[in-house]
Formats: C-alpha cells, sequence, structure tokens
C-alpha cells in the first residue's frame, strides 16, 4: 500500500465531511501525531481526533474507525476529545490540525 501524504488525507477527510457529519454525527475532526508532524513511516498509524454532536456507541465508534480505514488506505487510531486525558490531551489540542 503506497503510503499517503498527510495533504492527500486532510484532503479526503474534507471531501468526506458530509459523510461524516451524517453517518457517524461528527462534530469535528483533525489529524494528530506523525503525520502532522512529518515523520510518518510506511507502518505508522494515522491519528485522528474526533468529536461527536451526541454520544455514540462503541459500535458506531469501531464502524466509523474502519470506514476510515478503508477510505484513507491508512490503519487509523481514533481518539474521542470526550477521552482525552488532561496531561496529554493538551500537547494534542496544540497540535492538532482541523479539516
Amino acid at each position: 500500500m503506497k503510503k499517503k501524504t498527510f495533504e492527500e488525507i486532510k484532503k479526503t477527510l474534507k471531501e468526506k465531511k458530509g459523510v461524516l457529519r451524517d453517518r457517524f454525527k461528527v462534530k469535528e475532526i483533525g489529524i494528530f501525531g506523525s503525520y502532522v508532524k512529518g515523520e510518518q513511516k510506511k507502518e505508522s498509524d494515522l491519528d485522528i481526533l474526533v468529536e461527536f454532536e451526541k454520544p455514540v456507541s462503541l459500535f458506531e465508534f469501531m464502524d466509523m474507525e474502519e470506514y476510515l480505514k478503508k477510505t484513507l488506505g491508512v490503519k487509523v487510531d481514533l481518539v474521542s476529545k470526550k477521552a482525552l486525558k488532561p496531561r496529554i490531551g493538551k500537547h494534542i489540542l496544540e497540535e492538532v490540525v482541523y479539516t
């Protein structure tokens, strides 16, 4: 599988914004971690921070993670904004790039 660039992923997420909002009730979505820093490797997963309009079930969360993996063609680590721990969450929120 060809390594995707940060810009390609950002573009795809923007194109899928309507689907993410309608199907998964996404309020806000962004990228953080190695892709934002330009340090991703072929085996790197894509760190995505998501905020939902309303609480979602574990099944819905996993369904969205699988959808993103298939749509983007990379392994995805989906993180809910509400699940961020204060200490690490601060760093994530400082580096996240929203689409």
